[in-house]
């Protein structure tokens, strides 16, 4: 039976970008060395990260001035290396979800920080819209996608502050203007490779500006200068991204990866809105087209259990929703193929009509 990924993250990678990293495993350019077991400054590893960053820039047209670098750590590490390097005196967060909080609770270890706005009245159910950000505020932050809840903001704001912002599960899924934003990061466990690598895309003449004595490690400068190599970066994870950045350009680019994007959620909400025992979780307008949250209509509650069960043995993974939210969560990543959502109807379908 064939098997469909809809794992929140780690989550799917396209198949063929898992049989090349496996090849290298096994024997890294011929080198009769594993990539898990060559240095990180072995000269056959260089071109990797050129290569990789290279795609970055083109595959999302980032201007000259910036700099692309990968680190460890995780999103998570970001939340606190983000406010370290950038503020100085007041921060300006938007609260959309738990990534979102979290982030600003690490911030308040460096200054103000101001919530201008939130939907954690509402359990996340949509996107604040019409908030102030205070014009003294040294950036905003925003999360772009909120894998817990199913919601997305898939433009770029217009603020009169800088902006930076949480990618870690809509990156290369649409085009963005890098411009609007000071700093960019993503952990890679979604969209752009295995876990174990954080890409970070930052304006190099805001660094240096914080009030504050930096420790190396965390002072974004250090990596700049260093090409990600000041320590041991995660060779394996680097290498992924490598390959499904160039899955991406080989499949049309980010451009293409945003009509498949709304190719697929397009056709699973439209069977949760038509199918009686589903209903979605947020706002039609702020509906992610990442992580697709639906549960049982009310009337059909009972059968959570049981429709979770059958479309397991129909192979679908992944699709129990996050604790918070309860019900199903479809992860719709970029690997994910069209005939994977269609499975996932046809088995919604399928139940609906036993019931």
């Amino acid at each position: 039976m064939k098997k469909y990924n809809f794992n929140a993250g780690p989550s799917i990678l396209p198949r063929e970008v898992i049989e090349n990293t496996a090849k290298q495993i096994l024997d890294f350019n011929g080198s009769g060395l594993s990539l898990m077991e060559i240095s990180h400054r072995a000269k056959d590893f260089q071109p990797v990260v050129d290569e990789s960053v290279a795609l970055i820039k083109e595959l999302l047209n980032v201007p000259e001035g910036y700099s692309v670098i990968f680190l460890g750590g995780g999103a998570s590490l970001q939340f606190m290396q983000v406010p370290c390097n950038f503020l100085i005196k007041k921060a300006a967060y938007l609260n959309t979800g738990v990534w979102a909080k979290k982030a600003q609770k690490e911030a308040q270890f460096y200054g103000e920080v101001v919530e201008v706005a939130s939907s954690a009245d509402a359990n996340y159910t949509f996107i604040p819209k019409g908030f102030i950000v205070p014009a003294d505020a040294d950036y905003l932050h925003i999360t772009t996608n909120n894998t817990i809840y199913g919601t997305e903001i898939r433009k770029d704001l217009d603020v009169s502050v800088p902006l930076i912002a949480d990618m870690s599960s809509d990156i290369f899924s649409r085009p963005i203007d890098v411009s609007k934003y000071d700093c960019i990061y993503a952990g890679a466990q979604k969209n752009l490779a295995m876990a174990g690598v954080t890409v970070i895309i930052v304006k190099d003449d805001k660094l240096g500006r914080a009030p504050r004595k930096i420790p190396t490690m965390l002072d974004y400068r250090t990596h700049v200068e260093k090409g990600s190599m000041f320590n041991t970066p995660p060779v394996v994870p680097i290498y992924s991204a490598l390959e499904n950045l160039r899955w991406i350009k080989r499949n049309g680019g980010v451009e293409a990866m945003d009509k498949r994007a709304h190719q697929r959620a397009e056709l699973l909400y439209a069977e949760i809105d038509r199918n009686r025992l589903f209903e979605g979780t947020v706002k039609e307008e702020d509906r992610s087209l990442m992580n697709v949250c639906f549960v049982m209509s009310k009337e059909y509650a009972e059968l959570e259990k049981d429709f979770l069960a059958f479309a397991t043995e129909k192979g679908m993974v992944g699709i129990k929703g996050h604790r918070s939210v309860g019900g199903f969560r479809a992860s719709c990543y970029n690997a994910m193929t069209l005939e994977g959502v269609e499975a996932l109807v046809t088995c919604m379908k399928e139940f609906e009509n036993r019931i």
